[in-house]
């Protein structure tokens, strides 16, 4: 086979450790009738130690020149589309597989990280959990708490959906190319039950409250009804001169059902 240089413009870092990666895989319990998508394939050593667990499996991997690398895992239920994940119609590639439990597992290419996400959010895809490796402080930035540097309206959108654990840090020495930053594997769990919220409402809530970090909430959401906001901050113990990094989750999807009715 021949020695394949990874490509930068698809973000390849690749992860040999196979302790490390079956390690990796065993945060979920994966089942023989469940489905993993796995996004970005490379050689396939991540897919190898997911096979181990033998579900049914689709794999995306936009490089074609990997073929050769990924081949033999092709069988009965393993199926590797070479596309774009971002522009595949993944439930209708999924439709008629009958399986019990939906997993996605990704080496995350760091610049796609959240349109990955968005993707599976938007496309309301019927995820049970997610195992996603990325860049740490894009991890640290997806679970952050209130009140500190890294919390923001990406934060509070990604956790309306999911809860997010961070349960592995994997440093930048088991990647080839080594990257110049650590990364860490987060758990995401679908929520089960959740809030409704008017999510176009919620979406413009979140951008104009975390606009100007500096700036509080009475003049970032100046243009929406202020006595209905502070009425609802003020039940929370906060108020119109609280900033957005200091307010949960809770309060926004609140603030946002509350304005668009």
């Amino acid at each position: 086979m021949n020695k394949y240089q990874p490509k930068k413009r698809f973000g390849q870092n690749f992860i040999k450790n196979k302790q490390l990666l079956e390690k990796i895989v065993g945060f979920i319990d994966i089942k023989k009738n469940d489905l993993v998508i796995e996004i970005g394939l490379g050689q396939g050593d991540l897919t190898e130690a997911i096979l181990k667990k033998n579900p049914f499996y689709i794999g995306y991997e936009v490089d074609e020149d990997l073929k050769p690398f990924l081949e033999k895992y092709i069988e009965k239920k393993v199926f590797i589309n070479y596309e774009d994940f971002l522009k595949a119609n993944i439930k209708e590639t999924i439709k008629d597989i009958d399986y019990s439990k939906l997993y996605i597992i990704s080496n995350l290419p760091y610049y796609i990280t959240t349109p990955i996400i968005n993707k599976i959010i938007n496309e309301k895809l019927p995820v049970h959990q997610m195992l996603l490796m990325m860049q740490k402080e894009v991890g640290d930035r997806f679970t952050a708490q209130p009140s500190t540097r890294l919390y923001g309206s990406i934060t509070v959108h990604l956790n309306y959906y999911f809860n997010i654990s961070k349960v592995l840090t994997v440093g930048k020495e088991n990647f080839t190319p080594k990257p110049k930053v650590d990364s860490v594997v987060l758990l995401f769990e679908s929520k089960e039950t959740k809030e409704s919220v008017d999510q176009k409402t919620f979406q413009s809530v979140l951008k104009e409250s975390f606009q100007f970090k500096r700036k509080n909430i009475k003049n970032n959401l100046k243009k929406y009804d202020l006595k209905t906001i502070e009425k609802i901050l003020s039940k929370h113990g906060f108020s119109l001169n609280s900033r957005a990094e200091e307010l949960p989750l809770n309060i926004f999807v609140e603030i946002a059902n509350n304005i668009s009715k």
